[in-house]
Formats: C-alpha cells, sequence, structure tokens
C-alpha cells in the first residue's frame, strides 16, 4: 500500500498511512513510530505489541482493533474512534486522547500517566487497576466505568460524568473532582485523602471505609450516600448536603460541618470530637 508492506513487524517508521484503508490489517509488533495515520481506517486491526510512539493517528477509526501491549507515548490519537478496542497493558504515558470515543473499550493496566482525556467519551470503559497518575479527565463522560483500583493520584476529574461508575478501591488521593457527578458510583475503600469534591453530587453513592481524610467536600450534595466507617478528619463538609446520609461509625473529628444539612442522617457511633457542628459550635 502506498509503496509500504503492510505486514508482522513490518518497519513503518515515520509512513505517511493518512487516510489508509487498513481494516482488519495484522501490524503485529509493526514499527509506527511517528507515522502518519491521519483518519486511517484500522477497524478490528492487530496491533499487538506495536510501536505508534508519537504518531499522529488523529480522528483515526480503530474501533475493536487490539492493542494490547501497544506503545503509544506522546501519540496523537484526539478524536480517535476506539470505541471496543483492546488496549490491556497498553503504554499511553502523555497521549493526547481529547474528545476520542473510548466506549466500552479494554484498558485494564493501561498506563495513562498525564494523559489528555477531556471531553472523551468513556461509557462503561474498563480502566481497572490502570494508571492516571496527572492525567486530564476534565468533562470526560465516564459514566458506569470500571474504574476498580485505578491510580487516579492527582488527576483531574472536574465536571466529570463519573454516575455509576466503579471506583472500589480507587487511589484518587488529591484528585481534583470538583463538580463531577458521582451519583450512585462505587468508591467504598477508595482513598480520597485530600481530594477536592467541592460541589461534586454524590448522592446516593458508596462511600463506606473510605479515606476522606482533609478532603474538601464544600457544598457538595451527598443525599442518601453511604458513609459508614469512613475516615473524615478534617474534611471540610461546610454547606454539604447530607439528607438522610448514613454516617454510622464514621471519623469525623475535627471536621467542619458549618451550614451543612443534617436531616435524617444517620451518626450512631460516630466521632464528632472537635467537629465544627452546622450552628458553629465546637462538639465536645
Amino acid at each position: 500500500m502506498n509503496g509500504y508492506k503492510i505486514e508482522p513487524g513490518a518497519n513503518l517508521q515515520d509512513a505517511n498511512l493518512q487516510d489508509a484503508n487498513l481494516e482488519r490489517a495484522n501490524l503485529e509488533r509493526a514499527n509506527l513510530r511517528g507515522a502518519n495515520l491521519t483518519g486511517a481506517d484500522l477497524r478490528g486491526a492487530n496491533l499487538v505489541r506495536a510501536s505508534l510512539v508519537r504518531a499522529n493517528l488523529m480522528e483515526a477509526i480503530l474501533m475493536e482493533a487490539n492493542l494490547e501491549h501497544a506503545k503509544l507515548e506522546g501519540a496523537n490519537l484526539m478524536g480517535a474512534g476506539l470505541s471496543g478496542a483492546g488496549l490491556q497493558l497498553a503504554k499511553l504515558e502523555g497521549t493526547n486522547l481529547r474528545d476520542a470515543s473510548l466506549v466500552r473499550a479494554n484498558l485494564t493496566h493501561a498506563d495513562l500517566t498525564y494523559a489528555d482525556l477531556r471531553g472523551a467519551r468513556m461509557h462503561e470503559v474498563n480502566l481497572s487497576n490502570a494508571n492516571l497518575y496527572g492525567a486530564i479527565l476534565a468533562g470526560a463522560y465516564l459514566d458506569g466505568a470500571n474504574l476498580t483500583e485505578a491510580g487516579l493520584l492527582y488527576a483531574s476529574l472536574m465536571d466529570a460524568n463519573l454516575r455509576g461508575a466503579h471506583l472500589w478501591g480507587a487511589y484518587l488521593e488529591g484528585a481534583n473532582l470538583e463538580g463531577a457527578n458521582l451519583t450512585g458510583a462505587n468508591l467504598g475503600y477508595a482513598n480520597l485523602k485530600g481530594a477536592n469534591l467541592t460541589d461534586a453530587k454524590l448522592e446516593d453513592a458508596n462511600l463506606e471505609d473510605a479515606n476522606l481524610v482533609r478532603a474538601n467536600l464544600t457544598d457538595a450534595n451527598l443525599t442518601g450516600a453511604h458513609l459508614e466507617i469512613a475516615y473524615l478528619t478534617g474534611a471540610n463538609l461546610t454547606g454539604a448536603k447530607l439528607v438522610r446520609a448514613n454516617l454510622r461509625n464514621a471519623n469525623l473529628e475535627i471536621a467542619n460541618l458549618m451550614e451543612a444539612d443534617l436531616t435524617g442522617a444517620r451518626l450512631t457511633g460516630a466521632i464528632l470530637t472537635g467537629a465544627r457542628m452546622p450552628d458553629g459550635s465546637i462538639h465536645d
């Protein structure tokens, strides 16, 4: 094709394959470093262990493609279609996936350190055990996503849609979740130490045994949330809505509950030593 040999292990470094039809092509272990694949059709292609470092895949079609163990560091996948693609253990450090479609894609154990996923459509994506350290997911659509034990330390998830997402045991220390929609999400045992959850929607969310030490939950909506045995030491819950929330045996030492709405909240066994209560008083 265009003078290039399309086969497993092919050396296609810096090749110009713009708009090429590579549907179901077998490019396993191929060298595509720096290649131009803008708008290319790679549906169902085999790219297992292929090197696509710094390749341009802007608006490429990669639905159902197999990219397991592929190297995509610094690649441009802006607007690319990756729905149903297999990206298990793929290397995507610093990759541009802005506005890409990753619906039901499999990114288990993938490395997405500092990746740009702003506005990406990731409904029901599998990111379990993935590394998303410092990744930018602002405005991303992650409803129903599987982020079990994913590493999201210092990631930006501002205004992201995580409705019904599975974040059990996820590492979200220092993450920015301001304005995020986490309605019905499972955050049991998650580490949210120092996370920013200002204005976050957490109605009916499961935060049982979660670490929310020094987290900022100012004006967050936690109506009906499950916070049993949660660690909220020093957390800022100013103006938070905790209507019918379950806080049994939760640790709220020196937490700030100023102007919080605790109507119908269950506080049996909760530790409130030094906490500032909704009326401004300090609990003994």
